[in-house]
C-alpha cells in the first residue's frame, strides 16, 4: 500500500512538473527543453521556497494567478543571461535623473568624489554601463570628479571575466553604437573594454551576507539578486544597505524584487516602477 502510495505522489509530481514546463514554453516564451531536469530543478526550487508553495501542482497554481511571479521565475532562469544596459528603462531614469543628481549634490568644486557600488556584479556590464553613463554626462568634466565604482561578486570566474573586460556580440546587443566605437575594441567576435573605463572600476571578491559591510556610497545597485534568497535574509540585506549609503543616496533593485522589513520604511520610493529609492 505504501509504495502504490509513493508511486502515486511520484506520477503526479512528475505530471505537475511536465505540466509546469509546458506553461512556462506557452506563457514566459521560455524553452526549458534545453535544460536539464536536475539543473532546470534547481532554478525552479528557488521560487518554489520563495512562495512558500508546496510542490510543482502549487506552483502551477502561481503561475496562472500572479504575473508578478511569471516575471520573477523568467529573470530566475535567465540569470547567467546578461548584458550591457539590460532592462534599458532603469538606465533611462538612472542616466536622466540619478547620476545628474548625484553629480549635483556634491557641489562644483575640484576633487568631488563619487562611489557607486554594483553588488552582484556578474561579469562586470552593470559597473561598466554606468561608468558609460558617467563619461557621457560628464564629457571633458570627467577629469574634475574622482568617480569610484566597486563591482563585487562571489564568483571568481565572473570576476575575471569582469576585470579583462572582454564581451560578446549577445552581451554588445544593447550598447549604442556611438559607445561601442567610443569605449570599445573589436577583436574578430569580441569586444573589449578601453582602459578609460577600467581605470573607474575595481572588482573584487566579496560576500555581501557574510562579508564585511561596505559603506560610504552615493548609489548602490543590487538588481535581481535577493530573489534568492528568503525573506530574514533580504530584510538584513536592504538594511545593510540602507546604512551602506550616503545621505541622499540611491539604492537601485531589481524590477522583481520587493522592499521587507524596517527598511521599507526608511527608504523613500524614487520611481517605484523602476524599483529605485533614496536615503
Amino acid at each position: 500500500m505504501m509504495l502504490k502510495t509513493a508511486a502515486k505522489q511520484t506520477s503526479k509530481e512528475d505530471a505537475d512538473f511536465a505540466l509546469l514546463k509546458k506553461m512556462i514554453k506557452t506563457k514566459l516564451g521560455f524553452n526549458c527543453e534545453y535544460y536539464k531536469d536536475s539543473h532546470f530543478r534547481r532554478r525552479i526550487d528557488v521560487r518554489i521556497r520563495a512562495t512558500g508553495s508546496k510542490n510543482f501542482g502549487e506552483y502551477v497554481q502561481i503561475l496562472k494567478e500572479d504575473s508578478a511571479e511569471c516575471a520573477a521565475l523568467l529573470e530566475t532562469l535567465t540569470v547567467n543571461v546578461t548584458n550591457f544596459f539590460r532592462n534599458s528603462e532603469v538606465y533611462d531614469i538612472v542616466e536622466k535623473e540619478v547620476l545628474p543628481a548625484v553629480i549635483s549634490s556634491k557641489g562644483a568644486g575640484l576633487n568631488r568624489s563619487i562611489k557607486i557600488w554594483s553588488a552582484g556584479c556578474s561579469i562586470g556590464v552593470e559597473a561598466y554601463s554606468i561608468a558609460m553613463l558617467f563619461h557621457h554626462i560628464l564629457g571633458n568634466n570627467i577629469k574634475r570628479v574622482n568617480i569610484s565604482i566597486t563591482g563585487t561578486d562571489i564568483d571568481k570566474a565572473s570576476l575575471q571575466q569582469a576585470q579583462q573586460g572582454i564581451y560578446s556580440e549577445i552581451e554588445m546587443k544593447d550598447v549604442r553604437p556611438a559607445f561601442i566605437e567610443k569605449y570599445f575594441w573589436k577583436e574578430g567576435n569580441q569586444y573589449r573594454v578601453n582602459d578609460e573605463l577600467k581605470k573607474m572600476i575595481r572588482f573584487k571578491s566579496h560576500d555581501m551576507i557574510s562579508g564585511p559591510k561596505m559603506t560610504g556610497f552615493d548609489i548602490i545597485f543590487c538588481r535581481n539578486v535577493t530573489i534568492y534568497f528568503e525573506k530574514e535574509l533580504q530584510e538584513k540585506l536592504y538594511m545593510n544597505f540602507y546604512e551602506g549609503l550616503n545621505e541622499n543616496g540611491f539604492f537601485v533593485m531589481g524590477k522583481t524584487e520587493t522592499l521587507i522589513g524596517p527598511s521599507k520604511d526608511l527608504f523613500k520610493s524614487y520611481n517605484a516602477k523602476e524599483r529605485i529609492y533614496a536615503k
